[in-house]
């Protein structure tokens, strides 16, 4: 089904809405450096989609060693944010009717660092009730700052959507989508009339509304030629072409000079580090890196904003999500380590700025990643879970008792690690191993000598709190944990939007 949106004009309701190099290895911590009068004009919020704790561990012990230091974590403020969201309907924090739900999707927790409230998962732009609520970016392309998103996903996906759209459901992205991607019925039961904001496939918003000033990432099968006379009527240089459906390359992008870009270098989400290693002389080897692309977005938004602003640029690695859902440990170290050569390019930027606050955290943990010792296996592998019988002191016994000599592997569920000896068998639950830095170079990946020995215990998010890391003035605010709504305000108030 395809429809043209002849009431994209209602997006000025939303408008009306709004008025009113660090080295990667260091062991020790950057030191905040604010400008002299502590004015913030930058913020670079970037999100490692999908990434807990363990990613960042794994990540650090893979590629710089167990005493070494991603780029992320030389940041001078560390904390943890809290990421669940609400069921539909439910009433804000603190407020009567209030209905959490404790594992949010990429799309309520977009909501809720850009719009500063909780909603159900799947909504974009709007409250728990389904109410228009204004964007972070929209508040900050209003206020005269330059706007950029970056993503390695389509940029209709939720994490850049979460800016630039609202929408009932995110699987409305265009443009050839079903009734039932798009036409969710409100919080009322009532269905939506197809000329609703809400309703209107995201690549429409995106194409038309502006809201972004710079937008690079995947997804150009999601834009087709009425996109394109929309984004170069309002001025953007189009590097991909909707119309013809040729993406965008590296080249292109270096190119760029524009102070509004719209560059999108793959149909789909953008091709994982490890295949481009992997096949460097395929097309897919022409795509910019996250590192390029945060770079390059930099540059083109330090032009200065209509009121002589600075700017606000959201930047995602998307695929660190992506490929843990998919339990696949090598392509997720990759990302990993190409989301934390982003945060190198935006933090080096930072330091030499003195008048930029950058914010590292993540939407959601995925998939319980999890390190375990060396030689040892998972519950997932096992003929029967861990014995529990304290035989000093019966009270700690558990029902129903198992003996611990029953906690032995399965050989049909572990056939050999993952991607080493096991790597041909579907249904092998067994770790992947990985070298890390502290290893000697004789051990290889997939080896029972690697030290590193991944896991996963699903193939969902999880509800655990994430990490937050952040350089600049008012990086402070993140020491400790703060929930996900908080980091709206921390980002508003930073550039003076409220």
């Amino acid at each position: 089904m395809k429809r043209t949106i002849a009431a994209l004009a209602s997006a000025c309701a939303v408008g009306a809405i709004i008025t009113g190099s660090l080295g990667a290895g260091a062991a020790a911590p950057a030191t905040a450096a604010p400008a002299p009068d502590g004015r913030i004009k930058n913020v670079i919020y970037m999100v490692g989609d999908g990434m807990g704790r363990t990613h960042v561990t794994a990540g650090r012990e893979r590629f710089y060693g167990a005493n070494g230091r991603m780029a992320m974590e030389t940041m001078p403020s560390h904390g943890f944010v809290s990421t669940y969201a609400v069921e539909e309907g439910s009433a804000q924090p603190g407020q009567p009717g209030f209905a959490p739900n404790l594992v949010t999707d990429s799309a309520s927790s977009a909501t809720a660092w850009s719009s500063g409230v909780k909603t159900y998962n799947a909504a974009l732009g709007v409250d728990a009730k389904g109410a228009v609520v204004p964007t972070a970016m929209e508040m900050a392309k209003q206020a005269g700052y330059r706007t950029g998103n970056v993503s390695t996903a389509e940029i209709t996906d939720a994490t850049p959507a979460g800016q630039m759209s609202h929408a009932l459901a995110r699987g409305c992205q265009g443009p050839v989508y079903s009734a039932k991607s798009c036409q969710k019925p409100d919080v009322t039961g009532s269905a939506v009339p197809t000329s609703d904001l809400r309703v209107t496939p995201i690549a429409k918003q995106i194409a038309r509304n502006g809201t972004a000033d710079v937008i690079l990432g995947g997804g150009l099968s999601r834009f087709d030629a009425e996109d394109e006379k929309a984004l170069r009527d309002q001025g953007y240089d189009v590097l991909s072409s909707p119309a013809s459906q040729k993406v965008a390359t590296k080249d292109d992008l270096a190119k760029a000079q524009s102070g509004k870009v719209f560059g999108l270098f793959n149909k789909g989400n953008l091709t994982i580090e490890k295949s481009k290693q992997d096949n460097p002389s395929s097309p897919q080897a022409l795509e910019p890196t996250l590192a390029e692309m945060t770079k390059k977005s930099i540059e083109l938004l330090g032009q200065g904003g209509e009121k002589g602003n600075g700017f606000y640029l959201q930047v995602e690695g998307a695929l660190i999500d992506k490929r843990s859902h998919a339990n696949d440990a090598a392509q997720t170290l990759e990302e990993i380590k190409a989301f934390d050569d982003a945060v190198a390019a935006a933090l080096d930027f930072a330091k030499k700025d003195g008048h930029t606050l950058v914010i590292v955290t993540a939407d959601h943990e995925c998939a319980g990643f999890n390190i375990i010792e060396k030689g040892s296996f998972t519950n997932a592998e096992a003929a029967n879970p861990p014995g529990n019988i304290d035989g000093g002191n019966p009270a700690n016994n558990s029902t129903p008792s198992r003996p611990y000599s029953a906690n032995t592997k399965d050989a049909s569920r572990s056939t050999g690690i993952v991607n080493g000896a096991g790597s041909n068998d579907p249904h092998n639950f067994a770790p992947a191993t990985f070298r890390t830095a502290d290893d000697p170079t004789s051990v290889k990946d997939g080896s029972p000598e690697a030290s590193l020995w991944l896991t996963y215990l699903s193939g969902n998010h999880t509800g655990a709190d994430v990490p937050v890391y952040a350089y600049g003035a008012g990086s402070e605010k993140l020491q400790g944990t703060v929930d996900n709504i908080d980091l709206f305000g921390i980002m508003a108030d930073s550039l003076r939007l409220r």
